[in-house]
């Protein structure tokens, strides 16, 4: 299903979340809608999607710098010898090792080097601050990129993990009824994904049938 389709569903749970608890106040309506929102989207952190979108044309582009870098290092190096029949070895070495690497490369491991950069990033500031939301949030994002594509981030164990670190987040910002639109904002994707051919494997890896409506 379209990330735009998770989104609008994960905004919907998110206005029912601040009608349910009255939270008009706007902060507590924002932080209510950007975690519903967030939540809805936060599945498919084992694929492209809306949230790494920039990220995967980032990658792109790094795969294509490195092999253009490491071809016009080998054509400096050969101009060198043509021109004055001067070998610089480690030129050439380098020059190879970065062509290879691009075309070796796949754009998704860049993709999801990157994305584990950030999880990695918020882990480390959420671990030196003790700010337990954000430790968590960096170890979902550094692990779920390399996860397969609606495997455990698609799971009821995942939905809980999740869960844990928005109550987390509500016990410090004081803030009543983040862990339940987080909560209900992650199961509405898992929820959209049943309706798809595809379905979900709301257990796995206990159960590995995939549920489709």
């Amino acid at each position: 299903m379209k990330g735009s389709t998770h989104l609008a569903i994960g905004t919907a749970v998110g206005l029912a979340g601040i009608v349910y608890q009255g939270a008009y106040e706007p902060g507590q309506a924002a932080w209510l809608l950007s975690v519903a929102a967030f939540s809805s989207l936060s599945p498919d952190l084992d694929a492209p999607s809306m949230l790494t979108r920039k990220l995967t044309a980032a990658s792109r582009f790094i795969r294509g710098l490195v092999v253009w870098a490491g071809t016009a290092s080998l054509i400096v190096a050969l101009a060198a010898y043509a021109s004055n029949r001067l070998v610089y070895p480690e030129l050439v070495t380098a020059a190879v090792a970065l062509i290879l690497l691009g075309l070796i490369a796949r754009q998704g491991v860049i993709r999801n080097a990157l994305v584990s950069g950030i999880g990695a990033c918020l882990l480390y500031t959420g671990v030196d601050g003790g700010v337990n939301w954000l430790a968590g949030l960096g170890l979902f994002v550094v692990i779920a990129p390399w996860l397969k594509h609606r495997g455990l981030t698609h799971t009821v164990w995942a939905m809980a993990g999740w869960g844990y670190i928005a109550w987390e987040l509500e016990r410090e910002l004081q803030l009543p009824g983040i862990m339940w639109v987080a909560i209900a904002a992650y199961a509405s994707h898992l929820l959209a994904d049943t309706l798809t051919p595809q379905g979900v494997r709301w257990l796995y890896p206990l159960w590995r049938k995939a549920w489709k409506l």
